[in-house]
């Protein structure tokens, strides 16, 4: 022990070393692979499929993996990347403001700007980077913003970085968004109104035409974070914006290359100029590598699978509502809506933690929530359902959450 910590323990007062802090991260570690692994430490040691591994020898049916659409194999997208991977390289080595700006590039934001029927459109090299890049060019601290109290870290995040100040409203509620805006009077002609589409973790969707209604009445502009929706939701794919039928009311849509697309990267689309300006002012862009070229040209092939081919799309809700209506059957507590995101709920964060054990231990993987994590302070089991799962990893699912998820039935 130190001689401040020794000080410390002697007056009862907090330890001011600077690598304490992370003993509280390490007891929530170790609880959480008390009962056997470390669910944050997962190692896939194969692929093979989109919907099945291997981890130290053993399979696994992933059913966590947010692979959506199924399309990390798909052979045009395979044969896209080795193209581009022989022709460009391995990686750009700088950013797009130096010598990172391919023709990939500027093809794939022109794709994705038709793909939205919008004129603009912006590549980041991350989903999270373009939340974050996107909010600091675009809100300062004399503006505000009105986030959704469940929105994502990221969205979070890019708002410290901006400085911009935050004004929460409750989760998917556009009476407490209604009045935040008024309590903000004129200065909500300065405000960005931020939501998500597909919310990650419970799997609900936003009620975007009642906050697109209230955002035009207080003059607000709308940032819809699609990252869980896109290729989802929509005749076109274009998620939960295009559902709700207010495209033509949207300001900025961002969204990210990592689920649907099966790849990384992250993108922002709208209908104003200035779009074109944030290049210049937005320091996650100025500062960070651009993509490689082979994952630029892997995205382009799945958004036009996506563009071409609806099959992926209605077999995807045909697994999530046998799924989900399974689960519901069987007397689990789930999400409170159908949707690709479906969670199985329990407030004892002990006995969903060792019902990830166990079905990680039957073969199955799924994903373990626990505050703060979890948005209501509950703990839950998170299942992504893909285009790719058969109708007999659907049940294979079903019959593994009644054999080792009996403890999370809520108690009748």
């Amino acid at each position: 022990m130190s001689e401040a910590q020794a000080d410390s323990a002697q007056n009862g007062s907090t330890p001011v070393d600077l690598l304490d802090k992370f003993a509280a991260i390490d007891a929530a570690r170790a609880e959480m692979a008390s009962h056997g692994e470390d669910p944050t430490r997962v190692v896939l040691d194969g692929l093979i499929s989109p919907t099945e591994a291997r981890s130290q020898g053993r399979r696994l049916l992933l059913a966590g993996t947010n692979n959506y659409l199924g399309l990390t194999f798909h052979p045009d997208c395979v044969a896209a990347g080795q193209d581009a991977l022989a022709r460009f390289g391995t990686g750009t080595t700088g950013s797009r403001m130096a010598n990172g700006n391919y023709t990939g590039h500027e093809a794939l934001e022109r794709a994705f700007a038709e793909f939205y029927d919008l004129p603009h459109a912006m590549l980041f090299s991350t989903g999270y980077a373009a939340n974050l890049g996107v909010l600091n060019a675009l809100v300062g601290p004399d503006d505000a913003v009105l986030l959704d109290a469940d929105a994502h870290a990221s969205l979070y995040d890019g708002c410290k970085l901006a400085g911009v100040p935050v004004y929460r409203f409750k989760h998917n509620d556009p009476a407490s968004l209604d009045k935040r805006l008024k309590r903000l009077g004129d200065r909500a002609r300065r405000a960005l109104v931020v939501v998500e589409g597909l919310y990650s973790i419970l799997g609900d969707s936003a009620p975007l035409a009642e906050i697109a209604q209230i955002k035009a009445q207080h003059g607000a502009y709308l940032f819809v974070d699609e990252a869980h929706s896109l290729g989802i939701y929509g005749a076109h794919g274009r998620g939960v914006v295009e559902s709700a039928g207010i495209e033509n009311q949207v300001d900025f849509v961002v969204g990210t290359f990592s689920k649907s697309l099966g790849a990384t990267g992250g993108y922002c689309v709208s209908p104003h100029a200035i779009t074109d300006l944030l290049r210049y002012a937005s320091r996650p862009y100025i500062f960070t590598a651009s993509l490689c070229p082979s994952v630029v040209a892997t995205v382009h092939a799945a958004l036009d699978v996506i563009r071409a081919d609806d099959s992926h799309r209605k077999s995807l809700w045909r697994n999530a509502r046998a799924l989900y209506e399974g689960l519901a059957a069987a007397g689990f507590a789930l999400g409170p809506e159908c949707s690709p995101v479906v969670a199985v709920r329990h407030p004892d964060r002990g006995a969903v933690i060792q019902a990830w054990q166990a079905l990680l231990g039957a073969g199955v993987y799924v994903n373990l929530i626990v505050p703060p994590a979890s948005p209501d302070g509950g703990s839950l089991l998170r299942l992504s359902v893909s285009a790719a799962h058969t109708p007999a990893q659907i049940d294979e699912l079903l019959q593994a959450f009644e054999t080792h998820c009996q403890a999370l039935r809520p108690a009748r």
